[in-house]
C-alpha cells in the first residue's frame, strides 16, 4: 500500500470477535499519527456470532468527506475464515488490493479452496490470541497482520488506544499484534 492517498479498509467478522474494536482502534491510531481516519460499523440485528462488518478510512493528506459504507476496498480482512465459504471476501476489491485472511491454510490452498485472485496476507490469528491472550479474540492480532501487509499506520501508534481501551489488558494485547506482524505471511 501507498501512504499517499486514501485507504480504504473493510473488516469481516463475527460478533464479538471484535471488527468494530479493531476498525475504531485503527482510527485512533492513524489520527495520533496525524492522519485522517474513519471507523464505523454496518449493523443489522446483530448477535453473538452472527457475520458483522466494520469500515475504515484513512487518508494522510485530506479529511474524508464520504460516509457511505466502503464497497470498493483496497484491504479486506477476515477474521473468521469459516466466513470464507458464505460470503464475496474480494467484492469490488480494487485491482492490486489485499485480501487478509485468519488462518492456518497455505497462499496456494486459500487460493485453491475459495477462488480468491488477490494479494494475500495470512496469520494464524486465532492461535496467537490463544497463546498470547488466553482467549480467541483475534482482533488485535488482526491489526497486526493489517499493520505488516499495508504500513498504513505504525505499530507503535497503536499503543496508545489498546491500552486506552483495554487498561492492563493493553500490553498483552500489543504483544499478541507484535506477533501477528512478525508471523504474518505475505503471498501473491
Amino acid at each position: 500500500m501507498t501512504n499517499n492517498k486514501l485507504t480504504e479498509i473493510r473488516w469481516h467478522g463475527r460478533g464479538g470477535q471484535g471488527a468494530v474494536t479493531s476498525a475504531e482502534l485503527v482510527a485512533q491510531a492513524a489520527i495520533s499519527e496525524g492522519k485522517y481516519a474513519q471507523a464505523f460499523p454496518s449493523f443489522s440485528p446483530e448477535r453473538r456470532g452472527a457475520p458483522v462488518l466494520a469500515f475504515n478510512r484513512i487518508n494522510p493528506d485530506e479529511p474524508i468527506r464520504s460516509r457511505a459504507e466502503v464497497d470498493q476496498p483496497d484491504v479486506v480482512l477476515i477474521m473468521d475464515p469459516s466466513l470464507l465459504s458464505i460470503l464475496d471476501a474480494t467484492s469490488g476489491l480494487k485491482k492490486g488490493g489485499t485480501v487478509i485472511i485468519n488462518t492456518r491454510k497455505t497462499a496456494e490452498q486459500v487460493k485453491k479452496d475459495f477462488g480468491i485472485d488477490a494479494r494475500l496476507a495470512l496469520v494464524d490469528a486465532d492461535t496467537i490470541a490463544q497463546e498470547t491472550l488466553g482467549v480467541n479474540i483475534v482482533n488485535t492480532t488482526m491489526i497486526g497482520a493489517m499493520i505488516k501487509a499495508t504500513g498504513v499506520i505504525s505499530p507503535e501508534s497503536v499503543k496508545e488506544p489498546l491500552e486506552k481501551r483495554f487498561g492492563r489488558l493493553g500490553e498483552r494485547n500489543f504483544k499478541a499484534m507484535e506477533r501477528a506482524v512478525k508471523e504474518t505471511k505475505i503471498g501473491e
